[in-house]
Formats: structure tokens, sequence, C-alpha cells
């Protein structure tokens, strides 16, 4: 009995590990309203998912079972500058190490493999501010929501200046540039999305014109006649 118990242990499967992008395909579901956008740079680094609404933005980060924990104090910091809501979605693999890193306001995902389980639930995060937020936006951008609130001095600055202002100044409202960059991010995403069309668009006219060069160049070195065979020069022979 003991031998047929140990076969039956050592028989069992190992569960299939998961990666990213089979985790991410777990999560598009659960993001209703809005938009949502894959590697968005924030901070010193770049957000996995983020879900965009006209109420939040909610950074999402994903590790699989490959991943490590090495970046998470760095990309926590980061979310938590930028993002009113954060999720770590992991496998099961992460959760024990995981959680002693995390504050009690983030939330975590665990994926099983086909679903995300809820661990806990994300709270609202109280420490966003304005430089870091506003970095999300190209500069050009910030400057027109600063000239928009009468700011004119702003037009002329340098993209460390503007965010230097910004850390420093009383005469902006957070709840209002987080209203501004929601929406300009949501409003970016058709634009992403043409230009991602645009640059595949390019990529096979270039790629036909590689074919076409290519079919050229191999009917021309068939259709080249072959050289012909020269027979070898009789020897004279030597006087004798």
């Amino acid at each position: 009995m003991l031998v047929a118990a140990a076969v039956r242990t050592f028989s069992q499967p190992k569960p299939a590990l998961m990666n990213d992008p089979e985790i991410r395909a777990l999560l598009y579901p659960l993001l209703l309203g809005g938009v949502y956008i894959d590697e968005l740079p924030t901070g010193t680094t770049r957000a996995d998912v983020v879900h965009i609404t006209p109420d939040f933005l909610h950074g999402y980060e994903v590790k699989g079972d490959a991943d490590t924990l090495q970046r998470v104090p760095n990309q926590l910091r980061c979310y938590a500058e930028v993002y009113d809501f954060v999720t770590f979605v992991v496998t099961e693999k992460h959760l024990p190490k995981l959680l002693p890193l995390l504050p009690d306001w983030v939330g975590i995902l665990v994926a099983t493999g086909e679903e995300l389980r809820p661990h806990r639930a994300a709270r609202y995060n109280a420490t966003v501010e304005p430089a870091p937020l506003a970095s999300l936006l190209l500069l050009e951008e910030v400057k027109q929501f600063l000239l928009a609130r009468g700011l004119h001095g702003v037009s002329s600055l340098r993209r460390a200046e503007v965010l230097h202002f910004l850390r420093t100044t009383q005469l902006v409202p957070l709840s209002s540039l987080a209203q501004y960059v929601r929406e300009r991010l949501m409003a970016r995403l058709p634009e992403r999305m043409a230009a991602r069309a645009e640059r595949k668009e390019e990529r096979q006219r270039l790629a036909g014109l590689r074919k076409r060069r290519q079919a050229r160049k191999a009917a021309r070195k068939k259709a080249r006649p072959a050289p012909a065979a020269t027979k070898p020069a009789k020897k004279t022979p030597k006087a004798k």
C-alpha cells in the first residue's frame, strides 16, 4: 500500500507555470469602463497595465511564475506617487514573500490558472503627488493645462522646471490636475491605436518591397546565362 501511495504521489502532474500574457488575458475582462494601456511609463519603471476611467487611475503590476520580486520596492514607490489604486496580480508562488512588501492599501489578485482570485481589494491611495502624476503626460500637455489656469510664465520652462513648479506650488489643485491627466490619457488611446496601425501598415509595405526586390534579384540571377565552359589550352610541344 505504501508503494502504491508513493506511485500515486509521484505520478501527479506538476501545475503548469503561468506567464505574463496568460495572466493579462485573465485581467483584461475585469477592467470595466474606460480604457486600459499596457506598459505605461511611470517614474523610473513601467506599469504593466493601467486602467483609466473618468474617475480614477488604477495601476496593475503582473508577476508570473518566472518573474522575481526584486523590483517591487521601486515599482511600488513609483505607482504610489501616481495611481489612485494599485493592485499586484501574482501567482500563488509569490504570495508569501510579496505580502510583507506591500502596504495594506495595495490590492492583490492571485492567478490560479483559470481565474484571478481576489486576495484583498485595493483601497484608495492618498499619497499621489502632482509632479509624478503630470509626468504621465507630454510636456506640451502639462503646459496647456497650466496656461489654461492663467499661469502664463510656464510657457518657456523646460520639463524639469515645470515639474519643480508643480512640486512647490499651491496654485494647482491635485484634483484638477488628476482629472486633466485622466482625460488626456483616455483621449490619447485612439491616437496610440491609429499610430500603431500606421506603423504596422508601414512595416507591411517595407516587407512587401523587400520581398519584391528579392524576387527580382532571384529572377535576374535565374535568367543570367551560365558562363560557357572553356576548353583547356593545348600545350605547344617544346622543340628538341
